[in-house]
């Protein structure tokens, strides 16, 4: 099976900001996904890396770590993924207008 993005933001969505009841997919703080080949990977299935960057709610977001980790450990629990890289990034500014309509509906702001 070749991993895609949808897969890696399907298995981030049990991934959650530990001051909202809402995943980090549908609160808009995944900016990108990439996945390629990993050719160096061991392993008899093919195996795939990928880099994803994120953002938080805010600078000064005290759990930043945390979720990164929770990022970590969750895609090491994928079997196609050979290697991931977490970049936290703060450009463009995450703004409320990124979190999905379920999300919205779920926070009551919608």
């Amino acid at each position: 099976m070749t991993l895609t993005e949808e897969d890696v933001l399907t298995a981030l969505r049990d991934v959650y900001d530990p001051e909202l009841p809402v995943n980090i997919v549908d609160l808009g703080l995944v900016y990108r996904v990439a996945v390629a080949p990993d050719p160096d990977a061991p392993g008899m299935v093919p195996r795939q890396k990928v880099e994803i960057d994120i953002t938080m709610t805010s600078k000064g977001c005290p759990s930043h770590e945390r979720i990164i980790e929770q990022v970590r450990n969750r895609l090491a629990g994928v079997r196609e993924i050979s290697a991931t890289a977490v970049n936290l990034v703060w450009e463009p500014a995450w703004h409320p207008e990124r979190i999905s309509t379920a999300a919205r509906q779920q926070l009551g702001i919608e």
